[in-house]
This record gives C-alpha cells, structure tokens and sequence, in this order.
C-alpha cells in the first residue's frame, strides 16, 4: 500500500511538471566548434538540442546563406581570398567596414572556410568547414532527426531584412520557398522564423502558418501593451535574458522580473537568449557555475533557451 500510495505521489510529480525548456543551439553548437558551420549544427542535435539556429543573409544571387552578420570578415578567410572586396558600408544606419555577403556569389562564398569569431576559444577547427545554404541546414536538421528518433527543428532569424530588401534581395519570400520544399511551411513543422524588425514578422504573418518569435531587447518593448501587439502577429517573445534576470554593474543578480509570467499571460511563449558558459559571459553572480544559470532560467518558467552548449542545457534541463 505504502509502495503504491508513493508510486502516485511520484506520478502526480511529474505530471504537475511543466516540461523542460527546448535546447535551441545558438548558431549550433558554436562553443565546440566555428558558429554556422553544417558540423555545428550536427554536434548540436547530438548533443541534445531540439533547434538549430541559422541568422540568415543573402548572397549577390539570392541565395540565403547561414552568418551571423553579412560582414563575414571575422567568421571565414574571406581577407585572404578576397582581399580586394573590402570596403565600406551602412547597415541599418551603422557605418561597417568589412568583406559582405551581397557582394558575393554562392559561388564565391563556397570557395570561403569558416573560422572561430571569439580569441578565447578553439580555433582548433578553422578552416576546415564551408558556409551553408539555408537549405543545406534543413536537409541536415531533417537527418538528425531521423537518427535521433525525435525531431530537430530550426529557428532560423530574418538579418536586416530592411537593408537586403532595400537591395533587391529580400529574405522572406526565399525562406518560405526553401520551407516549402522541404514541407516544413506548415504550422506543424518545426520551425520558428524569429527577427528584431517587426514589420516583415507582421508580412510574414500573412504568408505563413509557421511560429513566429519577435526579438526584444529593452524594457519598453516588453510593456503589456507591447506583449499584446506583439501576439496579434507573433507565437513568441525573444527576449535577452537581462529582461528577465537583470544584472548589476558588478555581475551580480538583481531579482527576476515578471515579465515570462505577464508574456504567458498574453499567451506569449519566452525563449531567452543567450546562455553561455565561458567566463567572458558568465555573470559573476553564478560564482562560476554556469549550470545554476540554465537552472534558474527552467525555474522561472522560460520555454526554451539559446545556448552555445547545448550539451550542458541537456545535462543540466535533462535531469530536472
């Protein structure tokens, strides 16, 4: 009676529990190896992780590529093989010097190996990996999934799409095409499509039943107001996890806001960024224990986190 009487008790546990927050690897797994690299994205999914995440720019030709930035100086070898192509630009108003994607063709572009972008990591794997297609990262999320035995999905993210499409290369009509060719434009795929710019979120609102997550940064764009314009057109919130654990001067920990409470309120989902374990970012407050900073994020309700580690999201969400 007493076995049976606990075995409930537990039962009732963890069917009160909320699940644990989705693992989505912040441009793959890119504290293991160079950021947007098809062999991030594959150790991210193995290492646990229920998204990838591609940032999306344009080469001269249209096709979308995985970069953080369209200034890819400081993530391949561009300067070595192209070091005539650098000049100056504006980018949503920044004056930006540098080597950019739209000044290259995929072809170019495939010529470029990828390296490390911060000094205090390894820089064991540069260059040896290429720059991929946005398609080339469905394809590779779609395996992993089928050698996984679970879904991995991606969350790719609109960069600039005022600039590109000021170009004559807009991203959202390509990325919904590649979706569509993969059947991933449907609302039950995998995917979230998520970008700081508002507008083309509300666009692509009208042309896709695909989750949408909105970016924020500050504390105006997070008012209740704010929450409830954001979820006429959006699934989602993005906010840095400042807005939800702020941080003083001294690293140390301020108490956590409401706002994933007030976003759920709005039925807001909060996927938070950016978890790091290295110590550039950890903030002193963790007294250098990353894991008690995925374990309070989980604590405080989030429904998934970005991460460079995945595998310590895994080990550490995983457990709980």
């Amino acid at each position: 009676m007493r076995i049976a009487l606990a075995l409930s008790l537990v039962l009732a546990a963890f069917a009160a529990a909320p699940p644990r927050p989705l693992i989505i690897g912040h441009r793959g797994a890119s504290g293991h190896r160079p950021e947007h690299t098809l062999e991030s994205y594959r150790l991210a999914a193995e290492m646990g992780a229920d998204f990838v995440e591609p940032d999306l720019v344009s080469t001269k030709d249209g096709v979308l590529i995985a970069r953080h930035e369209n200034e890819i100086g400081g993530t391949t070898d561009v300067a070595l093989k192209f070091p005539d192509r650098k000049t100056t630009k504006t980018v949503d108003g920044q004056a930006l010097t540098g080597w950019f994607t739209e000044d290259f063709t995929l072809a170019e572009i495939k010529t470029l190996r990828a390296k490390e972008r911060l000094a205090f990591r390894s820089h064991e794997f540069d260059g040896r990996f290429e720059v991929p297609t946005f398609d080339q990262v469905i394809e590779v999320a779609q395996k992993m999934g089928k050698e996984l035995g679970r879904p991995v999905g991606v969350y790719p993210e609109t960069k600039h799409p005022s600039y590109f499409r000021g170009l004559g290369l807009p991203l959202e009509e390509k990325l919904l095409a590649s979706l569509d060719s993969h059947n991933w434009n449907r609302r039950e795929a995998p995917v979230f499509i998520q970008s700081f710019e508002t507008s083309n979120l509300r666009e692509l609102r009208k042309n896709t039943t695909v989750r949408l997550m909105q970016l924020v940064t500050t504390p105006p764009s997070v008012t209740d107001a704010a929450l409830d314009d954001i979820a006429s057109y959006a699934d989602a919130i993005g906010p840095e996890k400042g807005l939800i654990v702020p941080v003083a001067a001294d690293g140390s920990l301020l108490p956590a806001t409401d706002l994933v409470t007030r976003a759920h309120a709005h039925h807001l989902l909060v996927h938070v960024w950016t978890l790091r374990i290295d110590k550039e970012f950890l903030p002193a407050g963790y007294h250098g224990q990353p894991e008690a900073e995925f374990e309070q994020f989980a604590s405080l309700g989030v429904d998934g986190l970005f991460t460079d580690f995945p595998d310590v999201a895994a080990r550490v969400l995983n457990r709980r």
